[in-house]
């Protein structure tokens, strides 16, 4: 991947009546990226891909593509393509007509169109389909039409905007690897907009999180994870551990009255912080092998590991292991330095945790 940027978006605001969709949003994005946009419902992810397509004009700030100003260009005069969650297909057309639909606007030669949705049928895998209907294809099958007819624009970016969000699971699965490999075959820029965090984590090259109008934190999938820079991030991005701790001095860290090693500085002495600690992250031991005891107080069996929740120094701590400890064992808690992750505390709403029902 290049650093070159291939978008700039500068200062934009967005807002619809009273409600401030975005709010000074500065994101650029490079050439041959996968990067997606991550939030909640309103978090300002599809208004901003929406500005960057030209389907939208932000309030404030300017849109810059290769260099070039291009906030007042209309959609149809921006090399990116968009693909939405409904497929938008002509249901009166084949699929061959469907995926021309574009290039014969433009007045492509008639071999052109032939070989183009000939490559189109075969990168998403569906060569013959030419002479099908639409209605005659599954879902995961008409979304990749809808891609099919993006790509064959030559796009230097194409835009998503939860494309597979009416697909079930498993098709959900497949089409993440189908893009990934569309992506890299393709050479070209991927913009992409979910609220599905696994998705976001499968896919992606850089991920920006986002809330009320906000992004939050901007990383790669391992980042966002691992290092979260808020409580909304650690809650958005997988199950956490969040905990109002004291930080003491640099490497020891207070959590609910007991002195825990960590590896984070510079927050100074006796410091109010959230600590994140993700439920993988926590060894279950011998009640004497751990720093603070206490007592499985649920399990479930998830397939790949157990979820137990275990009362220990007042709080519910959540644990996945692979090690079964049955409702109301006594048990030690261990965490290694390097997986207590320290966080200022939320200074603004948007930073804050958030119960989501997504």
């Amino acid at each position: 991947m290049t650093d070159n940027k291939l978008i700039n978006l500068v200062n934009i605001s967005k807002s619809y009546g009273d409600t401030v969709v975005l709010d000074d949003l500065n994101l650029y994005i490079r050439e041959n990226e996968f990067l997606t946009l991550l939030g909640p419902s309103g978090c300002g992810k599809t208004t901003t891909l929406r500005i960057i397509g030209g389907f939208e004009t932000p309030d404030q700030g300017k849109v810059i593509f290769e260099g070039k100003d291009i906030t007042k260009l209309p959609p149809n005069e921006r090399q990116l393509n968009t693909v939405f969650q409904k497929y938008a297909l002509f249901n009166h057309m084949t699929i061959a007509e469907n995926i021309a639909f574009g290039l014969k606007i433009k007045k492509k030669s008639k071999n052109y169109i032939y070989d183009k949705i000939k490559y189109a049928l075969k990168l998403v895998n569906l060569e013959g389909f030419e002479n099908r209907m639409p209605d005659s294809l599954s879902g995961g099958q008409q979304q990749r039409i809808a891609i099919a007819r993006a790509i064959v624009n030559e796009p230097k970016v194409l835009l998503l905007d939860e494309p597979l969000g009416a697909l079930d699971l498993k098709l959900r699965q497949d089409m993440q690897y189908e893009l990934i490999r569309l992506k890299n075959e393709l050479g070209i820029t991927f913009i992409y907009v979910t609220h599905d965090q696994e998705e976001a984590l499968t896919m992606s090259d850089t991920i920006v999180v986002m809330n009320q109008g906000y992004i939050q934190q901007v990383g790669t999938p391992e980042d966002i994870y691992n290092e979260p820079k808020n409580a909304f991030v650690a809650d958005f991005i997988g199950d956490s551990n969040i905990i109002s701790a004291i930080m003491v001095e640099d490497k020891v860290v207070e959590i609910l009255g007991t002195k825990f090693p960590c590896v984070d500085t510079g927050f100074g002495r006796n410091q109010p912080v959230d600590v994140v600690i993700r439920p993988e992250d926590i060894d279950l031991v011998k009640p004497e092998e751990g720093i603070i005891t206490g007592r499985v107080t649920s399990l479930i069996f998830k397939g790949v590991h157990y979820e137990m929740e275990v009362l220990a120094n007042g709080h519910e701590w959540l644990v996945h292991s692979t090690d079964l400890f049955p409702v109301g064992s006594e048990v030690g808690i261990k965490v290694d330095p390097f997986d207590i992750q320290i966080m200022h505390k939320p200074t603004s709403e948007d930073e804050e945790a958030v119960d989501l029902e997504e």
